[in-house]
């Protein structure tokens, strides 16, 4: 797993108004503290709107509270669910050397390395079209839930049914599936 030396993993979620990535940092923090460690998760705000780009973040710490409330300059993972703001967003910004880029993409490793370079551990899933034969929809949130945990096991899988279960209701079963479905099919590259 990608931590810093005190057991703190520090992640910064992209996204797009609308898609999921404050509800997907807000899972994780759920599913962390189900699990008896510490977890905060935050997003940052200004004037968005549907489609803007978003930011979400998570702090998880198997060992001591967490006193830190400020934004996340320098994240352990990086998640981009929506491959559109690789071109808008410097998404790579202050990611620690060897942290993680978990990509929803229908690229190689070879062309986001291209793009990216090779200073990350990458994992990649086309997690728009996980979502579109799952949920019916392209809301990836909990597909890249899937992603990180194949990636990086920060909680158990089994840990996110009970946070899914309680935002989604009678849903619920349809994203647990997509969040299996792309742990399956998730791609990692040390």
């Amino acid at each position: 797993m990608v931590v810093n030396n005190t057991g703190l993993i520090e992640i910064r979620w992209h996204g797009r108004g609308g898609q999921g990535a404050v509800t997907s940092a807000e899972l994780l923090a759920q599913a962390a503290i189900n699990e008896g460690k510490y977890a905060q998760a935050f997003p940052a705000f200004g004037p968005e709107r549907r489609g803007a780009p978003v930011v979400a973040f998570d702090r998880i710490d198997s060992e001591s509270p967490i006193r830190v409330r400020a934004e996340i300059r320098e994240p352990d993972v990086v998640i981009v669910l929506d491959p559109t703001l690789l071109r808008v967003v410097k998404v790579t910004a202050g990611l620690k050397n060897k942290g993680l880029l978990v990509i929803n993409t229908r690229k190689s490793f070879t062309e986001i390395e291209k793009d990216f370079g090779s200073n990350w551990k990458l994992a990649l899933v086309d997690a728009t079209k996980i979502a579109r034969e799952v949920l019916g929809l392209p809301i990836v949130n909990t597909t890249m839930l899937g992603a990180l945990l194949k990636a990086v096991g920060v909680v158990k899988t089994e840990s996110m049914f009970e946070p899914i279960n309680g935002r989604f209701g009678r849903i619920a079963e349809k994203n647990i599936n997509a969040m299996k479905k792309a742990f399956e099919e998730t791609l990692v590259k040390e």
